[in-house]
């Protein structure tokens, strides 16, 4: 007989993959659910991976990662964040980000111990929380002040299990970037309640008009009570490479350590390489993927100025909309549900990253301008053919 455990049984799928399972069924659909860009990797990236593979760099490595890409990332770091790492004890190289933050939770928790979890978020921290035998504690954004943490809530929800607090900076699914006045704030929390903050970094490249990123682990007397998590997968175009990484305290960096010897054992090699490259190259083929974005967005904003019913305030970074539907009457899962069987097009709930999200869906432009255009087409005969939108 087959038996599940009940840890895997309490661990959801997505919403996010509700939309594409539901899309399959469907010709010639466009897609604004996947959050992956439609860019692949500089050439500098891609040939340093086949040259690592020719040259036999394709063994294992060391569980921490190459020391060359961690020295890297160390000279990477200090520049971009202020910040100095010890490439032997502070840092290890990931299979992605998402396994960075896994095996930091991992590391961290005890069963019930509790992490705190800004809406709305990225849904897979409520479910890897939740693997790790945690009790996520999900705080509604402020919808008065566009949906920035609320700090006093945040405060609040610290009780003597807390161990955590996740920030994503910039936000998916929201795009916004937090201020420094927030961030500050939340720093004070930590050292007010003796607690962590899992950084996660990994969009903090894709921000525009002339925002600046700071990381929380430069705040003062943060860098101890920080865990950066950074991925090469949106910043660089390598979502298939699977390299991330994680900078934190040597304790935690040695445990997460002993957790790939066991699991994983090590980042591919090449990839590695591959991330190295990345790092030690121009920002050129960075700085088009960001343009290319920027006019999507601005696109998308000046289609939905037209559209009854909808709001949207342009995104600070990352490549995702969190476009408000309030004023169609709809809930959020009833419009998306709705949008892809009547016009072919895929968007994300807003439920799906929280309560809060209720009210909004998200999109991806990480998609061609093309697909774009014919989106934004469909979702506005679709908007102006619902009876009861509020025609503004």
């Amino acid at each position: 007989m087959i038996t599940i455990s009940d840890n895997t049984k309490a661990i959801k799928h997505s919403k996010i993959r509700d939309m594409f399972n539901r899309s399959l069924k469907y010709d010639n659909v466009i897609s604004f659910a996947i959050g992956e860009p439609d860019f692949t990797a500089s050439e500098e990236v891609v040939l340093a991976g086949c040259n690592a593979i020719i040259e036999g760099k394709s063994k294992y490595s060391e569980n921490t990662g190459i020391m060359p890409l961690r020295m890297t990332i160390s000279n990477y770091l200090y520049n971009e964040i202020g910040v100095e790492y010890d490439p032997i004890s502070e840092i290890t190289v990931t299979t992605g980000a998402m396994c960075g933050i896994y095996q930091v939770l991992k590391v961290m928790l005890n069963p019930g111990d509790e992490v705190i979890v800004i809406e709305p978020y990225w849904t897979n921290y409520i479910q890897q929380i939740i693997m790790c035998y945690g009790v996520p504690i999900s705080i509604p954004a402020d919808t008065i002040n566009g949906l920035q943490p609320d700090i006093k809530k945040i405060r609040s929800s610290v009780t003597n299990r807390t161990k955590a607090i996740i920030i994503n900076s910039p936000c998916n699914p929201t795009g916004i970037v937090f201020s420094n006045e927030i961030i500050k704030s939340i720093a004070e929390i930590a050292k007010e309640k003796d607690i962590f903050i899992i950084s996660d970094e990994v969009y903090k490249h894709i921000i525009f008009d002339n925002l600046q990123y700071k990381s929380i682990a430069s705040f003062e007397d943060m860098k101890k009570r920080t865990l950066v998590v950074d991925s090469f997968s949106k910043t660089y175009a390598m979502t298939g490479w699977r390299v991330g990484y994680v900078a934190g305290p040597q304790q935690i960096i040695s445990n997460i350590t002993k957790l790939q010897e066991n699991i994983t054992a090590c980042v591919s090699m090449p990839s590695q390489y591959a991330a190295m490259a990345a790092l030690n190259g121009t920002r050129n083929h960075l700085n088009m993927m960001i343009s290319c974005y920027k006019e999507r967005r601005d696109y998308i904003s000046k289609r939905l100025e037209s559209m009854p019913g909808v709001s949207y305030k342009k995104s600070s970074g990352t490549f995702y909309a969190f476009i408000s539907i309030k004023g169609t009457g709809l809930s959020s899962e009833e419009f998306s549900i709705r949008l892809l069987e009547e016009k072919q097009v895929v968007v994300v709930p807003g439920t799906a990253f929280g309560n809060s999200g209720e009210g909004y869906i998200r999109i991806s432009f990480a998609t061609s301008m093309e697909n774009i255009q014919k989106g934004m087409d469909l979702m506005e005969e679709f908007i102006r053919g619902i009876k009861h939108v509020n025609k503004h």
